[in-house]
Order: C-alpha cells, then sequence, then structure tokens
C-alpha cells in the first residue's frame, strides 16, 4: 500500500475486552410485528482493538491484537480471527463472549444495530489482564485501547490499563462515560485520544460547526494535559488534529457510503500504522481519513482494503486550521 519505502514498523498491541461476533445481514423492508426473512448473515470478528489489529493487517503492517474470549461465541470468534491472518493472543474472559447484529434495510439503505451486552468484569478477571499487558508491552511501540468497557470495570480503567502499558504510546479511542472520565481526569502520559464530532460536542457544551471551532477545542484538551493530541473526526468533512503547537485537517474522500460499521476503528488502524513506519502526523492523519473513507465503501461489517486506501488517499487533502 506505503508509496514509497516505509521504515521498519514500530510494535503495535491492541487490546479489546468486550469483543463481540459481529453478524450482518439484510431485509426488504423493516416491518414491527413481523417475522422478517433476512439475508445469509455474514459473519466477522468485532470489537475496537481488534477491528483496528484487522484493518492494520489490511494495509499490511503487523499488530498483536490481546482478545477476551469466553465460551463458544469465543470459540468461533477466535476461528474466524485465525481465518483472516490476524495475530492475536486470546485472554480467558468471563461468561460467553457477547453478540452483535447489523441489519440494513434494502428499500431505503438504512442501518440498524443491536449490540448486546458483554459479561460483567471481576477483580480476578481484571487482575489477569493487567499481568498480560505487563508481559506483551513494548516500550516504544503503540498500544492502542479502543472499544467499549466490559461491564464491572471501574470508571477509571482506562487510567489503569494505560498504566500497565508504561513506555508505549497509548492511543484510547473510546465513548460515553469512560471518555468523560478520560477527560475530566486525564491519563498520565496519554499520547493521542480520539472522538467522534457528536462527542466532541457533547464535551464542550456547544456546536462546533466550524473547523476552527473543533480544532480550538481539541487544542484546549492538549492545553488541559488531557492528551498529547486530539483527533476529532467531522463525520464526511474529515478529520481535525491537535497538539501543543500545530493544527491539522485531512480532508474526508467523497464515496459512496454502503456501511458506517468499523469507519472509526479503521481509521485509527490506518492513522497508527503510518506513525509506527514512522511517516508524519500529517501522513498518518491523511492515511487514517482514507482508511475510514474506503470503510464505509464496504459492505456489512468488512473493513478497509488496501487497494481502496492507496485510490483515496491524494483526496484526503491536508491543510493547516
Amino acid at each position: 500500500m506505503p508509496d514509497t519505502p516505509a521504515p521498519r514498523q514500530a510494535p503495535i498491541l491492541t487490546l479489546t475486552l468486550n469483543p463481540a461476533l459481529d453478524m450482518a445481514s439484510s431485509v426488504p423492508v423493516m416491518v414491527p410485528d413481523e417475522k422478517l426473512r433476512c439475508s445469509e448473515p455474514q459473519l466477522d470478528p468485532g470489537g475496537g482493538g481488534l477491528n483496528v489489529s484487522r484493518a492494520v493487517h489490511a494495509l499490511g503492517g503487523e499488530s498483536l491484537a490481546l482478545v477476551a474470549l469466553g465460551g463458544l461465541t469465543g470459540d468461533r470468534l477466535a476461528e474466524l480471527i485465525r481465518r483472516e491472518g490476524v495475530m492475536f493472543l486470546g485472554i480467558t474472559g468471563p461468561g460467553e463472549t457477547r453478540q452483535s447484529l447489523t441489519v440494513n434495510e434494502a428499500s431505503t439503505g438504512r442501518q440498524f444495530r443491536f449490540m448486546l451486552p458483554g459479561p460483567v468484569w471481576h477483580q480476578e478477571d481484571q487482575d489477569r489482564v493487567f499481568m498480560l499487558l505487563r508481559a506483551a508491552g513494548k516500550p516504544g511501540g503503540f498500544a492502542v485501547i479502543s472499544g467499549s468497557q466490559p461491564p464491572g470495570v471501574p470508571m477509571d480503567f482506562p487510567a489503569r490499563l494505560a498504566d500497565a502499558m508504561a513506555g508505549m504510546r497509548v492511543v484510547l479511542d473510546t465513548s460515553g462515560a469512560a471518555l468523560t472520565q478520560a477527560v475530566d481526569h486525564p491519563i498520565p502520559g496519554l499520547e493521542v485520544l480520539r472522538m467522534d464530532g457528536e462527542e466532541a460536542e457533547a464535551l464542550a457544551k456547544r456546536p462546533l460547526e466550524t473547523r476552527a471551532d473543533t480544532a480550538d477545542f481539541a487544542q484546549s484538551l492538549v492545553a488541559r494535559g488531557v492528551a498529547r493530541k486530539v483527533i476529532v473526526a467531522r463525520g464526511a468533512d474529515g478529520s481535525v488534529l491537535a497538539d501543543a503547537t500545530q493544527r491539522l485537517f485531512a480532508k474526508a474522500p467523497k464515496v459512496q457510503v454502503r456501511s458506517k460499521v468499523g469507519a472509526g476503528d479503521s481509521f485509527v488502524g490506518g492513522y497508527v500504522l503510518a506513525l509506527a513506519q514512522g511517516r508524519s502526523e500529517g501522513e498518518a492523519l491523511s492515511r487514517g481519513v482514507a482508511a475510514a473513507a474506503a470503510a464505509v465503501m464496504s459492505e456489512a461489517t468488512e473493513l478497509c482494503r488496501a487497494e481502496d486506501v492507496a485510490r483515496l488517499l491524494p483526496e484526503a487533502a491536508l491543510s493547516t486550521v
């Protein structure tokens, strides 16, 4: 995929404690109270960090995915990961690995996403993860904490995970209460915090109508010590990145949207892989945006494809804000 030879890649470690067996299907029309005949389901491994590793693999990079697996669903998920060729290490998780269902309404193109809850994590389950992270971490490499946190963990769980990854450059892409916690109580040494536009507006308590508004907010978080770099996705417009000295914007290529599943994870995969290859911050942002655009072009729960990213990359134009 790279248009020029890239340096040797730094290690990438991803963590997924609440993965899912993703099922995708379609129906002609969504009608309540009727038996709906679905198309043959497509099955894919799912979960934030795991999807990041899948995107890294699709783009020709390498990562180690730490994935919590439990029960028969966990066994099936592990087999799907093996088939994709993603290097992973299974963590014994509590209970049964969750499932998720995406249904497309063929007549309108609308997409309905049903996310089942994962099993509850107890203290002994959490302790096992911390021990594994300390053993698997590679100082100087990148560690990605992405996706929802499993039920039962404390609010500051991402901070504890980051602490167990001492010496690694931690990228946090989360939402909800975990995101609010990370902003209100900054994680020491956090390298990158990523969020989408709606989440940024909720945290800012105001609309972020322009790219400059988004950059102002992102840079304010950097000034507060929330992270060295903050990335905010502005949907079909593109993504803004701010650190202490620069404010960058990469424009999203115009593509036909087939499924929005995995766009954010593909962004993180493209972005982190580019940094791990020694590319500049601007190049990494553009590659992340191109990977996100490539993901929404794909069907169901598929992620980005390297050939699509390469074709879209020139359209992910970089500018300052």
